[in-house]
């Protein structure tokens, strides 16, 4: 939703500053109904470093910085040491394991229906090649 140009952007509230819109490079990335956003990314890298970076990045890019800032900033609150690195190795941890079960599924399915249990999910029954001479 569109703010009123009367209200301060979070940044500007909570810098206790007089915000003018078409001027503030936080106004369109720290709207005023998401005070937690621009918060976190004050104490994680500071007013000045976003305005700075904000300022020298393209238009077009700014709205994705100011995201991932937020969103960095947010997992560098909750774990100080990772960030969100933390989040990405515990997820591939995750994606690992699922892929081994799916690999010992397949195992498992094909002492069932043969060898064809092992090929990837995208080749149903009916697009298999049959190859009799080569015993894979």
């Amino acid at each position: 939703k569109m703010s009123s140009s009367n209200s301060p952007c979070a940044a500007c509230k909570f810098l206790r500053r007089k915000c003018t819109q078409q001027e503030c490079v936080f106004a369109p990335y720290f709207p005023p109904d998401q005070p937690q956003k621009f918060e976190n990314v004050h104490k994680v890298f500071g007013r000045s470093n976003v305005a700075k970076l904000l300022n020298e990045l393209n238009a077009t890019q700014r709205e994705d910085a100011a995201n991932s800032l937020a969103y960095e900033a947010e997992y560098r609150l909750r774990d100080p040491v990772y960030g969100c690195v933390g989040l990405i190795s515990i997820l591939q941890h995750k994606l690992k394991q699922v892929q081994d079960d799916l690999l010992n599924a397949k195992k498992d399915l094909a002492t069932y229906i043969g060898p064809q249990a092992m090929l990837p999910m995208l080749q149903h029954s009916g697009y298999i090649q049959q190859h009799p001479n080569n015993p894979s």
